[in-house]
């Protein structure tokens, strides 16, 4: 299996959803660039090759339409259109100019990984790095696709939310990990600006870990800073 990280450009002119959107892709191992209008998008594309490119369709000068089809001389790369404008027309248009899929803002970390895996596997037919989404930490197993989370004493029955905040953590394990960066990734790029609640939904996640037989001290505190997950 080849080992180089898969290369994505993702170009939109907000600058809190770039941030957001390569913060996650570098999260999952992802090489990523960012541009914030098409003409510099083309540019880099003629100049590099890119496994996948995740535009904004409202972008200014060149819109992401009429980048997606000039991509499209260039390269077959799968190409994720994101919009706050979700409607079945825009979609309809998106998927006939060449694009491969749709996501509609606002987006959490999980959807956007999600798509982007689910368009690099089908680009390559198959896997590719970084494709084993199972984590393990501390006897404990986190299964993304079946989206559980379990061990020798059974599952740890979580919501979506805790679900996200014990992945963050587990994937980052024996390092800690900030309250901001919790909230990014639990929360999505329009997270709340209040790091209590982070606080409060990690005693949450302590207490399911606690019932179903683990040892809550696998989340610790790291005072001042954020939480820690056991290795």
């Amino acid at each position: 299996m080849n080992e180089t990280p898969n290369r994505i450009l993702v170009v939109d002119d907000e600058p809190s959803i770039t941030e957001f959107v390569s913060y996650a892709l570098k999260k999952e191992g992802f090489y990523t660039d960012v541009v914030d209008n098409g003409e510099d998008a083309l540019a880099l594309a003629t100049k590099n090759s890119y496994d996948l490119f995740v535009l904004d369709i409202m972008l200014p000068g060149m819109d992401g339409y009429e980048l997606c089809r000039r991509l499209r001389s260039k390269t077959t790369a799968p190409v994720l259109f994101l919009s706050a404008r979700d409607t079945e027309l825009d979609k309809v248009v998106g998927l006939e100019i060449g694009g491969d899929d749709y996501l509609a803002k606002p987006f959490g970390v999980r959807e956007l990984i999600a798509r982007v895996r689910a368009l690099l596997r089908r680009g390559s037919g198959g896997d590719f790095p970084g494709a084993n989404h199972a984590i393990t930490a501390s006897g404990i197993t986190l299964d993304e696709d079946a989206h559980t989370a379990s061990g020798s004493k059974g599952e740890i029955d979580l919501t979506p939310r805790e679900f996200e905040l014990l992945a963050s953590l587990m994937k980052s394990a024996g390092k800690v990990v900030s309250r901001e960066d919790l909230l990014r990734d639990a929360w999505g790029w329009e997270y709340l600006t209040e790091t209590k609640t982070v606080d409060t939904h990690i005693k949450r996640l302590r207490d399911k870990i606690e019932s179903a037989g683990y040892d809550p001290g696998l989340v610790e505190t790291v005072r001042g800073y954020g939480y820690r997950f056991k290795q």
